[in-house]
Parts: structure tokens; sequence; C-alpha cells
């Protein structure tokens, strides 16, 4: 008995450590939220939809090659860096850290010859105002420097993201007061790229500086040379390294490939409409991102120091509370969204409203599965996940082909299309992997470090 009441003891306190991390992250994006509304309002009101498709052109672009460049070293931090924590090990936390540090900087330098490449080489294709290509290759470059993709690592595996917070209220912020000083000066599209681009640097440079203050003992530049070292500390990195990256790359053109499509193969004009109907999906389905974060923080950490049943258990709560999030998602976008891009956009962006409701079930479908990755990665199981999205952008092209002469809603429905189809194929598998902890087919951690079964 003493047993069990143990285990419902951690198993609650996971779960309440969850809503915890993510109160502290709703705090700062609905701080963030509000901010985005209203610059966003100022975008697309000042720029119109001509100019604001240019804009959401040239940031897509830039999103793209940030993921196909970034390499999201912040799971390799979580994934590993966790169990460092968890023992005190600092020293090997902060070689894990500053070689995730380092392939950033690789990252980024790769991706400025990919900018070159794609902007210069490409930007005909978009229909981009020859006006706005330079612009638009410098404003991908320092996106690519400004990636916070380590240092955010190392903050999520100290379980700060109670500090994260307010580093991260620098962006929406700074964007709302640079877009009230760019209306009255004169609104232009490279001003308000400018304005991002200096924004997103500053951020970079706050989150290693707060990363260094949380945990001085591991941030250290000797730790920069002990890179091999760290390779050796940490069993399977590469391999995961390797997997996530090609996931999260399948994830990225998941999430920019539509609007880029809409460039493409419609209008400018229908890029902009598309963008705005996206970013308001995307508020309206912040609650995944903010899952996600707390949940793959918490399943990391719960792999090293829990039970495999306690284990399964916070994995099908996490999963009940965002699939019950994600109706509510959809409901809003049906009720209110065409009012809510009229108010922010204007009477030009209400026709917006037919792509808003595909991809708010889009988003209904990410809400539901938050849980499904973090499981795969923390039982070692990543090449999984990379399956699913596979899969996901199989069926997101196979979607585009068949919508795409419907036009902008066409593209929205071949997104809907493709995140139905993540969800239930890592949905599957994330089932088989929780099943086999049930049968013992494998372990997590705190099973082989030496816990009894219930």
């Amino acid at each position: 008995m003493a047993a069990a009441s143990e285990n419902h003891d951690n198993n609650t306190s996971a779960i309440r450590r969850i809503l915890q991390n993510t109160a502290w992250l709703l705090g700062g994006k609905g701080f963030g939220a509000l901010c985005s509304i209203v610059y966003l309002a100022i975008l697309t009101r000042t720029l119109g939809l001509k100019d604001f498709g240019h804009f959401s052109l040239i940031f897509g672009t830039a999103q793209t090659l940030i993921a196909l460049a970034g390499f999201q070293t912040w799971r390799v931090v979580v994934r590993y860096g966790s169990e460092h924590v968890h023992a005190k090990d600092w020293d090997r936390f902060g070689r894990l850290g500053m070689l995730c540090g380092l392939l950033d900087a690789a990252g980024a330098v790769m991706g400025c010859g990919l900018a070159a490449i794609l902007i210069y080489g490409f930007s005909s294709t978009f229909e981009l105002n020859p006006r706005y290509i330079d612009i638009a290759f410098y404003f991908a470059c320092a996106s690519l420097w400004a990636l916070v993709s380590a240092p955010t690592g190392i903050v999520r595996a100290l379980h700060r993201f109670d500090s994260a917070v307010y580093v991260e209220a620098i962006v929406p912020a700074g964007r709302l007061l640079a877009a009230l000083w760019i209306w009255f000066s004169g609104p232009t599209v490279g001003r308000f790229l400018f304005a991002w681009a200096a924004i997103d640097l500053l951020e970079a440079v706050l989150y290693w500086a707060m990363a260094r203050r949380l945990c001085p003992q591991a941030i250290r530049l000797r730790n920069l040379r002990d890179w091999r070292m760290a390779l050796r500390e940490n069993e399977g990195i590469g391999r995961f390294f390797l997997v996530t990256y090609a996931s999260e790359s399948l994830d990225a053109t998941m999430r920019n490939g539509p609007l880029l499509a809409v460039g493409a193969f419609i209008s400018t004009r229908a890029a902009g409409l598309y963008r705005l109907a996206a970013q308001v999906t995307q508020a309206l389905g912040k609650l995944s991102t903010l899952l996600t974060r707390a949940v793959y923080a918490e399943v990391a950490r719960a792999r090293v120091a829990s039970r495999s049943d306690e284990f399964r258990k916070l994995a099908l709560q996490t999963s009940l509370l965002s699939g019950a999030t994600g109706v509510v998602v959809i409901a809003i976008a049906l009720l209110i969204g065409e009012q809510l891009l009229g108010l922010i956009g204007g009477e030009a962006f209400e026709g917006g409203a037919s792509i808003l409701v595909p991809l708010a079930i889009a988003a209904s479908f990410e809400l539901a599965s938050v849980a499904f990755e973090p499981v795969l990665h923390a039982t070692g199981r990543a090449h999984l996940s990379l399956f699913a999205r596979l899969a996901a952008v199989c069926a997101l092209a196979f979607g585009l082909y068949l919508f795409v002469p419907l036009g902008p809603s066409g593209v929205a429905w071949g997104v809907a299309l493709g995140a139905a189809t993540a969800y239930v194929v890592m949905g599957a598998l994330a089932w088989i992997t929780l099943r086999g902890l049930d049968r013992g087919t494998f372990t997590t951690i705190g099973d082989e470090a030496g816990s009894t079964p219930a």
C-alpha cells in the first residue's frame, strides 16, 4: 500500500510540475499573445495585403532555413542533460551544453550558405519584389545567428521555466514597441524586418547570460574544447541528434512549407492572407507548444527518476489533458474566427476564415499528440517519431497535390490531413511503446536503477 501511495504521489507531482511549468510559460506567452495581436494588427493595416505577403514570405523563408540549419539541440540537452542534472554532475552537463552551442554555431554558418542559394536563386519563384532580396538575405542570416536552442535546453533541463519567461517576454514586448515606432515614423517592410532581427539577436544574448547565471559551474568557455569528451560521455548522442534533426526538419516542412507553396503556386496576396490565418491559429494553439516544452522536460525527468508504471500514467494523463484543449481550439475558430481576422487585419483579411478552420483542426491534432514524441524520445525510440513525421509530410504533399487548386483554403486542408496522419501514426507508435513498458519488453532508466515493480 505504501508503494502504491508513493507511486500516486510521484505521478501527481509530475502532472503538477507540468501544469506549473506550463503556467509559467503561459503567463509569459499570454503577455506575448496580447503584444503579438497588437503588432500583427499594425503590420497588416500599415503594410496592406501585398506588402504583408512579402513580409510573410521573407519571414517564412527564414523560419524554414532555421529549421533546416538549426539542429534543435535543446532536445539533445534535455534528453541527455536531465540525467546529469539528476546526478548533479555539472561538468558533464556543461560539456554537453557547450557541445550543443557549437552545433548551433555550425548550423548558423551552414544556414547562411543555404540562404544565399535559396533567396538569390529562387526569389523570382515567390514573386518577391527585387528591392527586398538583399533585405531578405540579411534578415535570414540574423535569424540564424539568433538561435537560442542550446541555452533553451539548459534552462529546461534545470526546470527553470520561471526564469525563461522573463527573457522570452523581450521578443513580443520589443516587437510591439518597434511596431509602434515604425507606425509613426513610416512603415516599410525593411524597417519591420530590421527591428525583428535586432530583437531576436538581443534575446539570444540574454538567453546565454541567463543560462550562465543559473548554472555557472557548467556554462564555461573552457568546456568548448572538451566537445569530443561530451560525445563519449553521452552514449548514442550522435544517432539521437541526427534522428531528431531529421524529424524537426520534416516538422518544419509541415509548418512553413504550406506558406511557401501558397506564395509559389497561388500569389503573394494569398500568402499574406494565409500567414495571418496561420498566426491566429498559432495563437489559439499556443498551448500545444507550451505543453510540449513542459512535457518534454518532465518526461525526460521521469525517464531517469521514475518507474515504468509512473512513466506510463504520466503520458496517458497528459494526452487526455491536451486532447480536451484541442476541442476548445476548434470551437473558437468556428465561432469567432472571421471576427478575429477582421479585427486584426481589417476587411481585406476576413476572407481568411475559410483558411482558419482547417488550420485550427490541424492545431487540435498537434495538441492531442503533445505527449507522443516525448515518450518515444525518452525511451530511446526517436527513430519512430521520425517515421511518423515522414508519413505526415507524405500526407501533406498528397493533400497539397489534391487541394492546391482550391486556393489557400485547400492548402490549409492539406495541412490538416498531414497533422491527422502525424497524430494517428505517432499515437500508435507511442501506444505500442507504452505497452512494451507494461510487458517488460524494455525498461526506463528508473527501472534499470533498481526500482522494484509495484
